[in-house]
This record gives C-alpha cells, sequence and structure tokens, in this order.
C-alpha cells in the first residue's frame, strides 16, 4: 500500500466517523425537534378550534341528537383531522374525519391505529366542548423522511468532494518526496556529494539534512578505506620486493651469501605478518566486528600482561597503584591488553636501551590512566595529531606505523581518550585513558 493511499484512508476513514457521528446526532435531534413540532402543532390546532367555537355559542347550541355538521375544507381529505364535540355528540368534523379513530380518545397525546392506520391525537376540552386533533403517522413519517434525505444528500456529496480534495491535497503535499526521490534517482552509484537545491517543505528539512549528513559519512568511509587499501598496497609491496630479491641473491649465491640472503627474506616474511597483522585488528577495531570475549581484566593486570608481551625479559618499569587490582574495564581483555602493548612497542622502539620505559596505572572515578614514559626524542607538538594517521612513520622509522592507530581507533570505539605530553625528563609520555566498567 502506497504512503498517499494510506494517508487516505487514515484521514477518510477518520473523517467518516467523525462526520457520521455527529450527523446522527443532529439528525436524531432534528427528528425529536420534529415530532415536537408535529405534536405542539396539534395542540395550538385543538387550543384553536376550542376558542374558535367558545366566541359563537349559537353556532353549536341545540337539543340532544344534533347531526354533526362538516366543515369545508376546500382541496382533497389530508392525514390531518379534526372534531368537536359537546356532551358526547359530535357537533363538527373535518371532511375524512374518522369517528373510530377519534372517538374516546384519551385528553392529550395519544397514538391509535383504525384500519391498519396508526394517528397520533390530541385532545383538549374547554368551554364544554371536546376538540381532538389527530395526525396520520404516515405523513408524519414521510416529512421525516424528507428531512432525513435532504440533510444526509449534502453530507454524502460534500464527504465525497472532500475525499476527491484530500487525494490531491495528499498528492501535492508528497511531491517534495517524489522530487527527491527523482533526485536521488538519477545520481550516480559513486557520487556522495550532500543534496542540494530541491526544494522541500520545512517538515522534510531535517530529513534532508540528516541524509546529508549520512552521505558524508558514508564518503568520510569510503574514502579512509580507500586510503586504507592504497596505503596497505604500497606497505606490502615492499617487503615482498625485499623478499623477492633475497630469494633471487640466495638462488644465485652459495654459502655465507646464500644464508645472509635467506635470513633477510626471513625478516621481510616477518615484518609483512605483522603488519598483515596489524592491519586485520585495525579492520576489526573500525567496523562491526563485535569483540565481546565475555571477560574484563583488572586495570593491574592488564598493565602486567601488555608489558609482559611487549618486553619479556622485563624492560618496562611498571608502577601499579594497589587500588587497581580489582577495578574492571569496560573494554574487552584482548583489545585492552592489544592496546597498551601497541604503546609500549611504540615506546621501546624509540627508547635508548632497558629500563628507560615506564608504566604507571593510575585508576579516577569512571576511567582508569595508563601512562607510558619513554627516554626517546620525542615528538614536536606538531606531530602529535600525525602519531595515529596510519603508516605514518618520522623520517625513516621502524614498525609499520599501525600501532598508535590501532590504539587510537580501540580508545575511540569504547570511549576512551589518547594524549601526547612532554615528558619531563626527556622523551615522550602517552597517556591511554579507558572507561571503568559501568561508569
Amino acid at each position: 500500500m502506497t504512503l498517499r493511499l494510506r494517508l487516505l484512508l487514515m484521514i477518510g476513514v477518520s473523517m467518516l466517523l467523525l462526520w457520521g457521528a455527529v450527523s446522527v446526532w443532529m439528525l436524531k435531534g432534528v427528528e425529536e425537534e420534529m415530532k415536537s413540532t408535529l405534536d405542539r402543532r396539534l395542540a395550538m390546532s385543538a387550543n384553536m378550534v376550542a376558542g374558535l367555537m367558545s366566541q359563537n355559542p349559537a353556532a353549536w347550541a341545540g337539543t340532544p341528537g344534533r347531526v354533526a355538521t362538516t366543515m369545508p375544507v376546500p382541496g382533497p381529505p389530508t392525514g390531518i383531522m379534526c372534531q368537536v364535540s359537546l356532551r358526547g355528540e359530535v357537533v363538527a368534523r373535518t371532511p375524512g374525519a374518522s369517528s373510530a379513530a377519534i372517538d374516546a380518545a384519551p385528553l392529550g397525546y395519544a397514538e391509535r391505529e383504525v384500519r391498519g392506520l396508526k394517528w397520533r391525537t390530541y385532545t383538549v376540552e374547554a368551554h364544554g366542548l371536546r376538540v381532538t386533533t389527530a395526525d396520520r403517522m404516515a405523513e408524519r413519517d414521510a416529512l421525516l423522511d424528507d428531512v432525513m434525505a435532504a440533510a444526509v444528500v449534502p453530507f454524502a456529496v460534500a464527504l465525497g468532494g472532500s475525499l476527491l480534495v484530500l487525494w490531491f491535497g495528499v498528492g501535492s503535499g508528497l511531491s517534495p518526496l517524489e522530487r527527491l526521490r527523482q533526485v536521488l534517482e538519477r545520481r550516480s552509484p559513486d557520487t556522495l556529494a550532500p543534496i542540494a537545491g530541491v526544494r522541500v517543505a520545512r517538515d522534510l528539512r531535517p530529513f534532508v539534512d540528516t541524509l546529508n549528513a549520512l552521505l558524508v559519512r558514508v564518503g568520510t568511509v569510503i574514502g579512509r578505506e580507500r586510503r586504507f587499501t592504497s596505503d596497505a598496497a604500497h606497505e606490502l609491496r615492499t617487503p615482498l620486493t625485499a623478499i623477492k630479491t633475497h630469494l633471487q641473491v640466495a638462488r644465485i649465491t652459495r654459502g655465507a651469501d646464500a644464508q645472509q640472503a635467506l635470513d633477510f627474506a626471513e625478516e621481510g616474511v616477518g615484518r609483512m605478518h605483522h603488519t598483515l597483522s596489524q592491519l586485520l585488528t585495525l579492520a576489526k577495531v573500525e567496523g562491526a566486528f563485535s569483540w565481546e570475549d565475555g571477560s574484563r581484566a583488572c586495570a593491574n593486570e592488564i598493565g602486567r600482561l601488555a608489558a609482559r608481551d611487549a618486553a619479556p625479559g622485563g624492560g618496562v618499569r611498571i608502577d601499579t597503584n594497589p587500588g587497581c587490582d580489582e577495578v574492571e574495564l569496560a573494554v574487552p581483555h584482548a583489545l585492552a591488553v592489544t592496546a597498551l602493548r601497541n604503546l609500549l612497542d611504540n615506546a621501546l622502539r624509540h627508547s635508548p636501551g632497558p629500563g628507560s620505559v615506564s608504566l604507571a596505572v593510575v585508576c579516577r572515578p569512571g576511567a582508569v590512566d595508563f601512562c607510558v614514559s619513554d627516554a626517546g626524542p620525542g615528538l614536536p607538538d606538531q606531530e602529535h595529531a600525525l602519531a595515529t594517521q596510519r603508516f605514518w612513520r618520522r623520517q625513516s622509522g621502524r614498525g609499520s606505523g599501525l600501532g598508535l592507530s590501532i590504539v587510537a581507533a580501540i580508545a575511540e570505539r569504547f570511549g576512551g581518550t589518547l594524549a601526547f605530553a612532554h615528558n619531563a625528563g626527556g622523551g615522550l609520555a602517552v597517556t591511554l585513558s579507558l572507561p571503568r566498567a559501568g561508569a
């Protein structure tokens, strides 16, 4: 079902129910008012006849057994009758009046059925006279039917016209969506520029703005993936070329030269394997991959595991806070260890010797700070933002250039932060803040 038809049905049915209920209410009131008006007419007619007869007693005074006279009424007999009686004897009646329908009628209003016809009567006694007026119910019902038809037919016509106007009105209201659809249909698949130049209603402007923001985010992601693919191809091509060269050297040489070439090739394979592992980790962290491993390690334990993996020989000084032994992080165990290990690897790579890298674990409300300090050359302020870019290495530095990118991606995914500062004793101080569980 189209949106246009759905809106028409919803609004149309609502209008039909609402106006139908109002019409029934109104027609019911009109019917009651018509019946009351006709009853008042009967009463007024009877009282008028009684008043007129009382003003001329000579017209009806006489002996008992007087024969009733008939009032001259022009035209054929209608559904209205009137009868005047004195002391039980009829002295006057309208043409066509049925004595069976009028005789013995009770005072006030009453309904009687004579020969299959229903009558509505009103009887009044005044000045010694008994005056009865009567309406045939068939004429009353016909009059009510005419009034109902006069009210229902315009309502039905107005309702049909309203639905027709509503159909075109809904179509006109949805025309901005149709124009927007046509604009999107004419776009090529690789066009991710924001939508501009389309006239839309004020209510649709938030939708267009949200769609433009989505296009910008999609364009950013696609551009990042393209740069990622290009950088990855460049980084992998270099070690592959070196491995190929060393293998060719090993094939044409003998002895120590061949062994050295094989060692260089093996080293290149190791670097390429490390780069691929880093690329896979970065892709998982930035993608929709779920890292929930069901376990969250304590802050001090994560620091000890990361230092052990980065420097198996104990080349990292660890300063832990005893209060952090029971503090859990809102980060999966594997990712927390990976992020901190990459920081320590980077610090060890740029430090002059063992023991020049320190790790401090500081617990504070809502987060845990892992502070890594080294005694290396440090980084200028303008290069702090470049340090977390993919494949960025200062000058001809070693490594794949992905370690700090992975740390930044993990911190961003789980609401943490990564900050760089100058170490007081020289070198670089990097602080990784990760949220505590339940914060």
